[in-house]
C-alpha cells in the first residue's frame, strides 16, 4: 500500500525514482479506506532531505498511511525555504485539535544548549504533553529522544567531550518484543551527537526499559508506556551519504572534526560509505507501524486517550 502524502512535496518525485510507491491526496480521496495518520514535527534544518529520510522508511508498510508535517510556531528555520513551510507544514496550533495514530519527532542542532534554554522549549513541551493523550505512539529521535526523557521522566543529559559520530553496532536486550521482530542478533545504527543519557539514571525509573544498546555508543533504544513511547539515540533514518555530508562540511570549517566510526570503506573518505543499517531501519519502521501503531489504535481515532 501507498503513503499518502501532500500534493507536490518535493519527495514524491524522489521516492518514485527508487520504485517506491506513493500516492498523493488527489488521489488517495477517491479509495475507501481509513489510512493511519501519521505526524512529524521535523526540527532538522534540511527539512526536505529529513522528510524523504523519514518517507522512505515509511513506506516499507502494507498499510495506507496519511502523513502531515508539524511546524513550531516559535521558531523560523534558516535552511528551508518559507514557501515550501507554508505548503506542507502546518503550526501545532491547528494539529493540536486532532488526533493521530503514530508521531515522529525528529533530531535538532540544540544538544549543547541546556532544555530551558532551547527558543522553542515551552512549545514543544506543551506537543509533548499532547502527545501523550492524542497519538497512539511516538518516536523520538537523537535530541528530541534526550528531551522527551527529560520532559516526561527527568533523565538528564550529559556532554560529551567529543561528538559520538559514526556506525555503532548494537545489541537488542528483549528479541521477544514486537518492535525487533526479525532482527539479528546485533544491528548498526548510525549517531551523530554531542549529548548522552545514561543508563543508570534510566534504570532508577521503573517506567522505562532500555531494549537496545552499544557497547560504544551506549543507550541505544528505550521504551515506555508499553510502547506508546519510543526514545531512539541514534539516526536509523539516515541515508548512506548523511553523516559523509557532515563530516566534510564540519571539516571545512573546523580543524578538529573526527572521522566517521565504522562508516566509509577501509575508513577511507575517499572511498564510499558501506551501508549496515538500511535493512533493520527498514524493518524498526515496519514494525512499529504494524505492532505499536496499527494493532493498538483505536478504528474511531477520537477513542484514542
Amino acid at each position: 500500500m501507498p503513503l499518502r502524502i501532500p500534493d507536490r512535496l518535493p519527495a514524491i518525485d524522489l521516492l518514485k525514482e527508487e520504485n517506491i510507491f506513493v500516492m498523493d491526496n488527489s488521489r488517495a480521496t477517491t479509495q475507501d479506506i481509513r489510512p493511519l495518520r501519521i505526524v512529524i514535527l521535523n526540527l532538522m534544518p534540511l527539512k526536505i532531505t529529513t522528510e524523504t529520510d523519514l518517507l522512505r522508511l515509511l513506506s516499507n508498510t502494507p498499510l495506507q498511511l496519511e502523513i502531515m508535517f508539524m511546524k513550531l510556531k516559535s521558531h523560523t528555520p534558516k535552511n528551508t525555504p518559507v514557501e515550501h513551510m507554508m505548503m506542507f507544514y502546518k503550526d501545532f496550533e491547528i494539529l493540536k485539535t486532532q488526533k493521530f495514530d503514530g508521531m515522529i519527532v525528529t533530531g535538532a542542532p540544540v544538544e549543547q544548549l541546556e532544555y530551558e534554554q532551547v527558543s522553542y522549549w515551552d512549545e514543544i513541551s506543551a506537543i509533548f504533553e499532547w502527545a501523550k493523550t492524542n497519538v497512539t505512539s511516538t518516536v523520538y529521535i537523537c535530541w528530541a529522544a534526550q528531551a522527551g526523557l527529560y520532559y516526561h521522566y527527568n533523565i538528564p543529559k550529559y556532554t560529551l567531550e567529543r561528538k559520538l559520530f559514526g556506525i555503532f553496532k548494537h545489541r537488542p536486550l528483549s528479541i521477544r518484543l514486537p518492535i525487533f521482530r526479525g532482527f539479528d542478533d546485533v544491528f548498526c545504527m548510525p549517531h551523530s551527537c554531542h549529548a548522552e543519557v545514561r543508563r543508570e539514571d534510566i534504570e532508577r525509573n521503573p517506567q522505562l526499559q532500555i531494549i537496545a544498546e552499544s557497547p560504544e555508543g551506549g543507550v541505544g533504544i528505550v521504551m515506555a508506556r508499553g510502547g506508546r513511547e519510543f526514545f531512539i539515540t541514534g539516526h536509523l533514518e539516515y541515508s548512506p551519504n548523511t553523516l559523509d555530508n557532515e563530516y566534510r562540511r564540519d571539516r571545512d570549517i573546523r580543524d578538529d572534526v573526527d572521522l566517521p566510526r565504522n562508516y566509509y570503506t577501509d575508513d577511507d573518505p575517499e572511498k564510499p560509505p558501506l551501508v549496515t543499517w538500511r535493512a533493520h531501519a527498514n524493518l524498526l519502521y515496519n514494525n512499529w507501524i504494524n505492532y505499536y501503531v496499527y494493532q493498538t489504535t483505536p478504528y474511531n481515532i477520537n477513542d484514542i486517550r
